[in-house]
């Protein structure tokens, strides 16, 4: 006796159809959607790695503002002590004026190790209202208006973001 191989006989063959027209139709629009889907939840997932990643980036440069704002009258106070050291006493007092401009010099340093630049305008420069903050307008002979005429504290920027405008007075005058 040999084992003969099965065969399909002519009506199992019959029973046996090819998936009509119709049905292939519904599978390759549903194969379509699917990959849509697929293709959608993936440009998804890109963009949230993208969107983290940028707001890593922004948590790192931006993250220490408010200590970075906290940090600012500490240099006003200490700059405010050096000019408030009268001319007279300055010999007498020359080691510890050299150790306040010491401190002054180190806390710069360290501010801008971490992007925090200074905002220095001079007298005479035009006043923009995207750096400076107007304390006060007063017509000074000699100067247009929109002059600075006096920088009450100098300003601050961390990076490309105003952590402080400069204070300063502006002219009023019309007249040049």
């Amino acid at each position: 006796m040999s084992q003969e191989e099965p065969t399909l006989s002519q009506v199992e063959l019959e029973e046996f159809e090819a998936p009509e027209e119709s049905e292939l139709e519904a599978l390759r629009a549903e194969r379509d959607e699917m990959r849509d889907k697929f293709m959608r939840v993936l440009a998804d997932a890109e963009n949230s790695r993208k969107r983290a990643e940028r707001d890593r980036k922004e948590a790192e440069m931006y993250g220490g503002t408010r200590l970075a704002r906290d940090l600012l009258p500490v240099y006003d106070n200490l700059n405010r002590a050096i000019q408030a050291i009268p001319e007279e006493t300055r010999a007498a007092s020359a080691a510890l004026i050299e150790g306040v401009e010491l401190t002054l010099r180190e806390l710069t340093n360290v501010m801008t190790k971490h992007g925090i630049t200074m905002i220095s305008p001079a007298v005479g420069d035009q006043f923009d209202p995207q750096l400076h903050q107007a304390m006060f307008e007063a017509p000074l002979p000699g100067t247009k208006a929109g002059q600075i005429i006096q920088v009450a504290t100098e300003g601050f920027m961390l990076f490309d973001r105003l952590l402080r405008p400069a204070q300063v007075g502006v002219s009023s005058n019309t007249a040049g």
